[in-house]
């Protein structure tokens, strides 16, 4: 072979080679972000020619795709949610200039059938001819759970979450934030519907968008008692009846400030009460003297076995951690035991607490799903409870059990049960820059009926609801988390 054609033979080859270099960087490196590109139109008419599974729960549809009522439109489904404002913070939208959130970003593999536990379904489709769908998803939430839940909150106009939880499976029965919002304008194939309704929503103040029950974190105040109390329990560092400072006010370890009572009044008529009393009238000193006592790495060890600072955390959808904070000092440990200073915590957080208490130490890891179904409604998949590492024994659980009753039948507010025996701590929490003269975030919870748990609920009311400086967990809330631990029972609201 001559030397020109040598060139030619090598410059082909070249050639060669780099469409060949040039198609694999597309087809296998990019095709990812190319079929991300919210530009890229074929995978946006790929996405709405197929009908995107269903979101259900308790045997309701929640969210479903119809067809497009426009026979010129060129996107095929439509997404469509029942009662949107009362499953959105579950749900989530889906929108197709917004993208999705909630369930709808969480579980989008299932929902738009490219999920690997399909693929049998998918070969299937395609043998018999069948158009491709989706899978379904069918979630643990509580339609009378979540109603009553939503229906408390909105009907007194107060913002904040609600999270229910069964106690021994995990299973999340309802998860409330309010104000909620209406995802169908999201859902749209109108450009400006979904535009103006994004809009709105975004300047919406308070904001509505923002799922409160697991992206919000909050001081949880006195419910946080649980916690210090079930560390000193483990260490035997305190009983039910050991004496502990009636005291209105204390002075921190290491430190010449004061901490007083939330209504700065004794813990009772002599100079010590027993540990019970403190716990059912939520006395701040001797949680901070108790706190102060085990230590920091006590009581964040607890802590962190009943689920803090775990970023991790998805139920599928992500979780924001709670955290402690710094405890470097006997003051700051002191303040943090009774759930202030830096201490912030999610409301699933705290209905995770609540619900390790009800099982008798042993935490489950929180889900709202309980099934991932084919297009034909058959079970793909069913999820296990999933048991994690005890955080306490059964004696401390059933300890912190009869100190929460003592709490319960302590306190006030209106919803009791008649005949059902509820387990509860009360919460009033300071926050902000001036936590003296803010209106405080108030907490409720509880857990029932005992002895046989079947569900656990938190409860957060923002800035004292209706009742601003005068609020207490309570007053406040405690009647909303009474209604939903009713409904679960089948006794009413």
């Amino acid at each position: 072979m001559n030397t020109p054609l040598r060139r030619v033979s090598l410059a082909v080859m070249v050639l060669i080679l780099l469409l060949l270099g040039q198609a694999t960087w597309i087809q296998v490196v990019k095709a990812d972000e190319y079929r991300a590109d919210p530009r890229n139109a074929r995978v946006l008419l790929d996405e709405y020619s197929r009908q995107r599974g269903q979101i259900s729960a308790g045997g309701e549809v929640l969210a479903q795709s119809v067809q497009s009522p426009d026979p010129g439109d060129r996107l095929r489904y439509q997404r469509q949610y029942t009662d949107g404002p009362l499953y959105a913070p579950v749900t989530g939208y889906y929108s197709q200039i917004y993208g999705a959130g909630g369930m709808e970003r969480a579980m989008d593999p299932v929902l738009n059938g490219t999920d690997d536990r399909l693929f049998v379904r998918r070969i299937s489709d395609a043998v018999t001819g069948r158009d491709p769908a989706g899978g379904n998803v069918v979630l643990s939430i509580d339609p009378r759970v979540q109603r009553a839940a939503y229906e408390a909150m909105t009907s007194r106009g107060y913002q904040g979450s609600v999270v229910a939880i069964r106690p021994q499976t995990g299973e999340i029965l309802a998860m409330v934030s309010t104000p909620s919002y209406d995802p169908n304008p999201l859902a749209s194939h109108s450009g400006t519907t979904q535009q103006n309704a994004w809009n709105q929503l975004t300047e919406d103040d308070p904001p509505t968008l923002t799922n409160r029950a697991t992206s919000e974190t909050y001081p949880p105040g006195s419910t946080f008692k649980i916690v210090t109390t079930a560390a000193a329990l483990e260490a035997g560092a305190i009983t039910p009846e050991a004496p502990v400072t009636a005291a209105p006010r204390i002075t921190l370890p290491d430190s010449t400030t004061t901490l007083e009572n939330y209504d700065g009044k004794p813990c009772g008529p002599g100079a010590s009460v027993p540990f019970a009393t403190a716990f059912a009238k939520s006395c701040n000193g001797p949680f901070a003297q108790l706190g102060a006592q085990i230590g920091a790495d006590r009581l964040r060890a607890m802590a962190v076995s009943l689920g803090f600072e775990n970023p991790g955390l998805t139920v599928p959808m992500p979780v924001q951690a709670s955290r402690l904070g710094d405890m470097a000092d006997g003051a700051s440990t002191a303040q943090s035991s009774i759930g202030q200073r830096d201490v912030r915590l999610t409301p699933l957080q705290n209905a995770q607490i609540t619900a390790t208490v009800a099982n008798g130490g042993v935490p489950m890891t929180p889900t709202t799903v309980a099934q991932i179904q084919g297009q034909d409604l058959s079970t793909v998949e069913s999820t296990e409870p999933d048991r994690l590492a005890r955080a306490f024994s059964q004696s401390t659980a059933d300890t912190l059990t009869q100190l929460m009753i003592g709490s319960e039948n302590n306190g006030s507010g209106q919803g009791r049960i008649p005949g059902v025996q509820i387990a509860s701590k009360t919460g009033t929490a300071e926050w902000g820059a001036n936590p003296k003269t803010n209106p405080p975030h108030t907490w409720y919870d509880a857990f029932g009926p005992v002895p046989n748990p079947q569900i656990a609920v938190s409860v957060i009311v923002e800035r004292g609801g209706n009742r601003g400086e005068e609020a207490t967990g309570g007053s406040v809330a405690s009647p909303i988390g009474r209604a939903v631990i009713a409904a679960a029972l089948g006794s009413g609201s």
